[in-house]
Parts: C-alpha cells; structure tokens; sequence
C-alpha cells in the first residue's frame, strides 16, 4: 500500500475514542487479519502490519498527540511499518504491545492454551505442575412405584464404579521417580517459529499423563492406571415425596478424579409409574370417586381411599359428575421438598343401563314431580322459544 491510510480508519474508530476502545478495536482487528487465517491473500501480512502500526501510534499518548497534531510525518519511523519487520524470538521489533495483553487474540487463533509470544510474558499462564482435576459426574435412572416415591423407601442396586486400585493405592505402580520427559511439570512446552515471531504451546505430558512422576513398575492389577472398575451394590434412602424428573445426589460415587482429585458425584434420576386410581399433580392427589343415581340423589356416606387410609366423607345430596370435594391434608407429604398436598374428590354419577319394570315405574313417577332444577326451567323456554 503506497500511500498510508489513516490510523484511525485502519482500527474502525473515531479521533474522540478511549484507550479502552482503542485496545478493543485493535483486539477484534488482529483476529480478523491474522495472516495465518488469510494464507492465500498475498497481502495479509501487510494489512496485519497496518493494523499493529496503527496501535502502536494511538495507544502511546505522546505518539497519538504528535500524530493527531503533524499526521503521518510526525511519527514517522515509529513502528512494524517504519523500516522494522516481523522480528524472531524477540518478538515485533520496534512494537511494544504498549502494554496489551494478546493472549486472548492469540489463543482463540491458535488454541494455545499457556502459549506465549516472543519476548512477551505467558499468555495463558504456565502450569507450575499437575493440575488437579475433579471427577465427573454420572446420571442413572431409576424407576419407582407409585407408593414407593409417596411413601419413600429402600433401594439397593448395582453399579459399575471406577475405584482407585487397592494394589497400588491408585498410583499405577511402584518405586515413583520424577517424570524424565517433563522433568515433573506434568506439562511439555513445544515452540513453534511463525512470521509473528516465536510461538509455544503448554500441553499434558504424555507420558506421566500430568501427574509429574512416573514408576519404575506398573502395577499389573491396574495396567499402570491406578484405576479398576468394579460393580458394586449401593444402598440409598428414598425421602417421602420423589416425582419424576426429581434427582438424588450420592455423594463420591461418580467417576475418579486425577492427580488427587476428588470423585466426581451420582446423580439418580426417578421416573414414578402411574397409579391405577390415583392422579398426582405436583403434591396434590386426584381420585375420581363413582355414585349411583340414587346415592347422587339422595345423598350419603361414602368410604373415601386415600392415601393414608379411607376415611369417611359426607356426598350432598342433589350431586353432579364432576362436582369436586377436597380433603385438606390427604395429598403427599412431600419431605423431599418439605410440603404437603391435598386430596381432590371428583364425583361421577354413572346411571343404570337396564331397569325392571319396578324401576321404572319409580322413574317415571320420580318425572310427574316438580324435580326440575332452574337450570333445566331455562333450557326448556329457550328451546320452546327457539321452536
């Protein structure tokens, strides 16, 4: 580019903008014109030089006066692009960062966890030895019957667990000595020389997979993982009150963690099977009770199941399908989330299908009565006022 363009265009901003916004503009713009991301544009490296050259002018206060006062001539041969280049090991001559830290730029570019740049400090932090690493977590179902999450209970159930080997107490073998490839880092550092300057990637070493050391026996129970996986018969208690989709923490019995980590945790996951007259909804309990004509009628006493036992309820007498009684209290007790539901009656009159003459002689002296509800008065004069 013969002619150079105005620093304040080439990072996007306007003359008035912060140093934070200066910085944030040039953040976005290195990951946009990384040259190792636009390989087939002959000028990336260039246009990646434009952009660091524009940083470098407008974060340095005094350079950013000068430049705003004289333009391009009054930081002339500041920066990449005033006779310096890409330097090597030591980074971009002539281009200190002005204090940016570029590991998150570089990082998202490379993946380069712990990768450093040049002469700068250590992006992502080096590892100063093996990293603890908690175990991860399982999940299981496990179905239950209705009155076993209504009421609670026992379960004992096998699972396959993985242990720490009770050979070698977890450590995958015998006679421990310091880890020759990363000299008990637990992490191998590989340098790699780009048009940027000088590169380095912090990985887990791989053959004392982080731990730092290794043995000069492995442990022939384990294969040298300290780990076996065994099946094992757990027992847990199961509060009063489980729904489905409700899950249960057991504590340790997840997967093994590394270089000393804690287990990770069980999670049991219950799925409750439906019950034969029961309807739960949330803690509340729904039974559908049936009436005879005579006894929705009449009225009367009904023995009510719940689920603590039957008890005794009062039908009024003139009742209606889907007329509802609740019975405070009869619900779940739910100790899993410390709460208790009601009972919700629903009635239905089912009426007969075959009559002896006898019946029906009853019924149609039950219909020469005034037996007519309001309701009925006001259907039958709209219909005959609609005839």
């Amino acid at each position: 580019m013969a002619e150079k363009r105005d620093f304040y265009e080439v990072l996007g901003i306007s003359k008035g903008a912060t140093e934070a916004e200066i910085k944030s503009a040039f953040r976005k713009k290195a990951k946009e014109l990384h040259p190792d991301l636009h390989k087939d544009d002959p000028h990336a490296e260039e246009k990646f030089k434009e952009v660091q050259e524009a940083y470098s002018v407008l974060s340095d206060e005094n350079q950013r006066k000068m430049y705003d006062q004289y333009g391009h001539a009054g930081v002339a041969g500041h920066g990449p692009s005033g006779g310096a280049g890409f330097g090597g090991a030591g980074g971009f001559q002539g281009f200190d960062g002005a204090g940016f830290d570029f590991g998150d730029i570089f990082d998202s570019i490379f993946g380069g966890a712990g990768a450093g740049f040049g002469g700068f400090s250590d992006f992502g932090g080096r590892n100063s030895g093996p990293r603890v690493t908690r175990g991860s977590d399982i999940l299981m179902r496990m179905d239950l019957s209705f009155e076993e999450a209504i009421h609670g209970c026992e379960k004992k159930f096998n699972i396959d667990v993985v242990e720490a080997c009770d050979k070698c107490h977890g450590h995958g073998g015998f006679d421990k000595e310091e880890c020759s490839t990363c000299h008990g880092r637990g992490t191998v550092t590989t340098q790699q020389r780009t048009i940027l300057g000088s590169f380095q990637s912090t990985t887990t070493c791989p053959d004392c997979r982080g731990s730092g050391h290794t043995y000069k026996r492995r442990c022939s129970e384990c294969n040298g993982k300290g780990k076996v996986k065994r099946n094992k018969k757990l027992t847990i208690n199961i509060p009063a009150g489980i729904n489905t989709g409700d899950r249960q923490r057991v504590s340790g019995k997840g997967n093994p963690g590394s270089n000393g980590g804690e287990n990770g945790d069980l999670y049991i996951e219950f799925i409750v099977d439906e019950h034969d007259y029961f309807v739960r909804e949330g803690d509340d309990i729904y039974l559908e009770v049936p009436l005879t004509i005579t006894e929705a009628i009449l009225g009367c006493k009904k023995s009510i199941p719940t689920l603590y036992g039957n008890v005794k309820l009062s039908v009024s007498p003139g009742t209606n399908s889907g007329d509802k009684e609740r019975i405070k209290g009869k619900g779940v007790d739910n100790t899993f989330r410390h709460r208790k539901g009601d009972m919700y009656v629903i009635f239905k009159v089912y009426m007969p299908r075959k009559l002896s003459r006898d019946q029906k002689k009853l019924i149609d002296e039950l219909d020469n009565t005034d037996l007519e509800t309001t309701e009925i008065r006001d259907f039958n004069h709209f219909t005959k006022e609609n005839d």
